[in-house]
């Protein structure tokens, strides 16, 4: 049984996604309703929703909205990883009021949207390392050329679990293993950081990747971190760029054909577990 660590739900009559009018492939609603039959025909037991960049004003109503959901589907909805804006001196002040829900795991801010020097500022990271003792976990979401940026960041907070998002988004579709590669790997020299396959069909050739072309960068992500660091997520709808959730999960179960039992239990379901305390 898989659990999903990266599912974005999408609700445009609630919420305000001002991102979204410029990829029309995502422009649309992805409802809990139908994420739940997929999940029940492909064997995803559990998951977390992902923040979906909101517009800022609604990043603790878009918490709202998605904790409302929770008591569907026996529990199948099992944490939260909300938007946040370390940049932001008011900061600790929203930390304090949304810690206060239990289905809040941690936070994300995607990096490769703003100027790379908003990770550098001392504001940002001393907020990031507020997160120490809590728990909560801080996704990164970084080009492969911003890596070394989120290795400054892991060095500036090494009591934060971190969460690399997408195998750092690899050049798949052109197959460039390098410089992502050794930047990967320094970044996995860090022991507070896990790895997130998730969703990695979305950055091959639309029309004509394989496995194979899938192959060396989730094989790469395992030799730099090992199996006990690495979770699985869906990046659903995102996944849809790439043949969406069903071809996903047929190519990860392909993908980890060839590992031991305990090493793909730990990647589909048990490493989540343990970081998250589920």
């Amino acid at each position: 049984m898989l659990f999903d660590t990266h599912l974005h739900l999408i609700y445009k009559d609630r919420l305000s996604y001002p991102w979204l009018g410029d990829f029309d492939a995502l422009n649309r609603d992805n409802p809990f309703e139908a994420y739940t039959r997929a999940a029940a025909r492909l064997g995803i037991s559990g998951c977390f929703h992902m923040e979906v960049d909101v517009a800022e004003a609604q990043i603790e109503e878009e918490i709202d909205v998605i904790a409302a959901l929770s008591d569907q589907a026996d529990g199948l909805l099992r944490g939260i990883i909300s938007s946040c804006r370390p940049e932001h001196a008011d900061f600790p002040a929203f930390l304090e009021r949304v810690s206060e829900q239990t289905l809040l795991r941690g936070f994300r801010r995607v990096l490769h949207v703003v100027p790379d020097d908003v990770s550098t500022s001392a504001l940002f990271r001393d907020n990031i390392k507020r997160l120490s003792g809590t728990g909560k976990t801080f996704d990164l979401c970084v080009l492969p050329r911003q890596l070394h940026l989120a290795i400054a960041l892991v060095d500036h907070a090494p009591e934060v679990t971190f969460i690399l998002d997408h195998c750092g988004v690899p050049d798949i579709a052109t197959g460039a293993l390098e410089p992502w590669r050794t930047d990967l790997r320094a970044l996995a020299e860090r022991p507070n950081v896990r790895a997130k396959i998730s969703g990695i069909i979305a950055y091959g050739d639309p029309d004509r990747w394989t496995l194979n072309d899938l192959r060396p960068f989730v094989e790469e992500t395992v030799d730099a971190f090992g199996h006990d660091r690495l979770v699985w997520g869906s990046d659903s709808p995102v996944c849809n760029l790439g043949g969406g959730l069903e071809t996903w999960v047929a190519a990860t179960h392909a993908l980890t054909a060839g590992w031991s039992t305990e090493d793909r239990a730990a990647f589909y379901k048990t490493n989540a577990v343990g970081i998250w305390g589920l």
